[in-house]
């Protein structure tokens, strides 16, 4: 009966009391041919090339034969999903784009159920999407009639928790577990293992977990989800949900398009945009929509390229990862994806990234790299309404985030704001904070340990966007001189500018402001000490022009200093700040207080014109105009 609790029944008990009355599900009658009607009294079914075989309701059966040209159908409303031996098996999307499933033709032995459930439906991008999932539960628990149950084996199922289950899928677009509507559920030390691909991971079509809709809470501890498929994610937590997963091991690896695939996106986002520099077809984990909030706590989270702790299209979100392991396990892809108006905590982690530690999309994400602290965490766990017991809490050692990135460290291609503090060490093969002509809001503490360590010099760098906006454009790089904007004050911040803070920490590399059109980039050193160059510049790609085929080209630029055009660079040090200049810097504003120098690399000395006159640099002064600093 539609949520009713097992009591500790197991699954396999519970399916047979279901079979043997239809699943409790009112279909219409049948009208089977003569040949299929002796079949299915025999235990087997057999389906001929230009028939029809209408299930009204669940049927189990040790053999199945459908021919080339037969179907297997169900009537309107319901969705069909076969299991054979308790594999998920045989369903496949009847097109590319499709989002419907059909059973394959072919022959299938073993203990076979054919399940008729009430469909489950999802929308994204105007696209409804049929979904089918082994459980389904909402606000009043497991629900039989939407659910797949012969797929969930082992363990025990009661209608607000599951423990030590499995749910095994070879078939394409099917859930694990579907919790909805205001339900409440927990899985506990239970498998999830799905090859095949998903349809939209937008809706989770083909996701092992799912959390979604207000009111909804779910909690997995000590989950393993292996899965390998194109958009096959394994936790997707929409819509308003509250997901928590701990304690669990996270692996997604990449499917195989079908061939006649050609990249979209919205509703058909079956690869990962070209326009981000990385390739890949399934991120492991997702939020979306509005007031959503997922935690992950001593997980690892893996996926092969794309992404593994992925936030995209959300409103006034909350994503949080506490000693996690996340990483692509490829040479491409993301970390994590702060995208729309999302607060996004990464605290103890350790991040190994193919391309970006994290990318910054739009609408004013804010992202926090720090330690995992008693107190933070006892906070989170309060605000976040986390249910964590105060010896869960005192489990939880405190660590610091450590990031190494194969690429770059922090990207924005949408205005965002970061946050670095702690121990936080990150590590990069390219440029640390890489800006693409958007605000960025920057703050770095390194009181207590924090690291920047690009191993290419290059610390910050905006530049231009290189995104041709369309997956069959094409970014041709700009030629000429920027023309001077008379209107745009270089000596002024401006709200669409760049800023970042640095407080006692010790940085050695370059900052550049590469951007054509007016965008100033305002650096504030306060008890720091930098070893670089601060600069405006020009910047230049090692192609003339980056299509789909160039795509690992974007955002690798090399710089050439030159005076400020529309790029101001406003330079500020205070604290006692030192700045050792190691190559000519042009400048719009440089200001310092008493007690903080400008100086050379050992041995040398600096010489600064203002407007073309050569002007000592003395503490306490502010200069304004074009500034030229150069190392002897």
């Amino acid at each position: 009966m539609e949520g009713s609790s097992t009591n500790g029944v197991t699954m396999r008990a519970r399916l047979k009391a279901l079979i043997a009355v239809g699943a409790a599900v009112a279909l219409p009658t049948a009208v089977l041919p003569a040949s299929a009607r002796a079949a299915t009294r025999a235990g087997t079914l057999s389906v001929g090339a230009g028939e029809t075989y209408v299930l009204s309701a669940t049927t189990s059966l040790s053999g199945l034969s459908l021919a080339e040209g037969g179907t297997l159908a169900v009537p309107d409303g319901y969705s069909l999903t076969m299991t054979v031996d308790g594999v998920e098996t045989g369903s496949a999307l009847t097109a590319t784009l499709a989002t419907d499933t059909a059973i394959v033709p072919g022959t299938y032995e073993g203990d076979i159920v054919l399940t008729v459930a009430e469909r489950n439906t999802a929308t994204f991008a105007n696209v409804t999407f049929p979904l089918r999932q082994a459980l389904y539960v909402d606000s009043t628990g497991v629900v039989s009639a939407k659910s797949a149950l012969s797929a969930v084996t082992g363990g025990r199922v009661t209608d607000t928790s599951a423990r030590r289950v499995a749910v095994v899928s070879t078939g394409e677009a099917f859930d694990g577990v579907y919790v909805a509507a205001g339900g409440a559920y927990t899985l506990r030390r239970s498998t999830f293992a799905f090859t095949g691909n998903g349809r939209c991971d937008f809706v989770g079509d083909g996701a092992a977990v799912v959390g979604t809709g207000a009111g909804t809470t779910l909690v997995v501890d000590g989950v393993t989800i292996s899965n390998k498929g194109v958009v096959r994610g394994a936790v997707v937590a929409a819509d308003g949900a509250a997901v928590v997963v701990k304690n669990s091991t996270i692996q997604c690896l990449n499917g195989v398009l079908p061939s006649d695939y050609v990249p979209a996106g919205g509703a058909n986002m079956l690869v990962v945009p070209w326009r981000l520099g990385i390739s890949g077809n399934v991120r492991a984990t997702n939020l979306l929509g509005t007031n959503t909030k997922a935690t992950y706590l001593n997980s690892t989270i893996e996926s092969e390229t794309w992404g593994a702790f992925s936030v995209d299209s959300v409103s006034n979100a909350r994503a949080t990862a506490i000693n996690c392991r996340i990483a692509n396990l490829g040479a491409e892809g993301y970390g994590s994806f702060a995208d729309g108006n999302v607060v996004e905590r990464i605290l103890g982690c350790e991040i190994d990234a193919g391309t970006y530690a994290t990318i910054i999309g739009a609408s004013n994400g804010t992202l926090y790299y720090g330690d995992s602290t008693a107190e933070d965490i006892a906070a989170l766990n309060s605000e976040l309404e986390l249910g964590l017991s105060d010896a869960e809490l005192a489990a939880l050692p405190e660590r610091a985030t450590n990031i190494d990135s194969g690429g770059f460290g922090v990207m924005w291609h949408g205005a965002g704001t970061l946050h670095i503090t702690g121990g936080t060490v990150l590590n990069s093969a390219y440029t640390t904070l890489l800006d693409k002509a958007v605000r960025a809001t920057i703050t770095v503490d390194g009181s207590q340990g924090a690291q920047l360590n690009p191993a290419d010099g290059v610390i910050l760098q905006v530049m231009e966007t290189d995104n041709p906006g369309s997956n069959d454009g094409v970014y041709t790089e700009p030629t000429g001189d920027p023309a001077r904007d008379a209107t745009f004050d270089v000596t002024q911040l401006h709200d669409a500018d760049t800023t970042a803070t640095f407080t006692a920490i010790a940085l050695k590399g370059d900052f550049y402001n590469a951007r054509r059109s007016g965008q100033n980039m305002a650096l504030t050193f306060d008890a720091t000490e930098v070893e670089g160059v601060l600069s405006a510049s020009a910047s230049k790609h090692a192609v003339d022009s980056i299509s789909s085929a160039e795509y690992a080209e974007l955002g690798h630029v090399t710089n050439t200093v030159q005076p400020v055009v529309n790029n101001g660079v406003l330079v500020t040090l205070t604290g006692g700040s030192t700045w050792t200049v190691t190559g000519t810097s042009y400048l719009s504003v440089l200001s310092l207080d008493a007690d903080s120098t400008v100086t050379a690399p050992s041995g040398g000395t600096v010489t600064m014109t203002v407007d073309g006159t050569e002007t000592p640099v003395e503490p306490g002064r502010t200069y304004t105009g074009s500034i030229t600093l150069t190392p002897a």
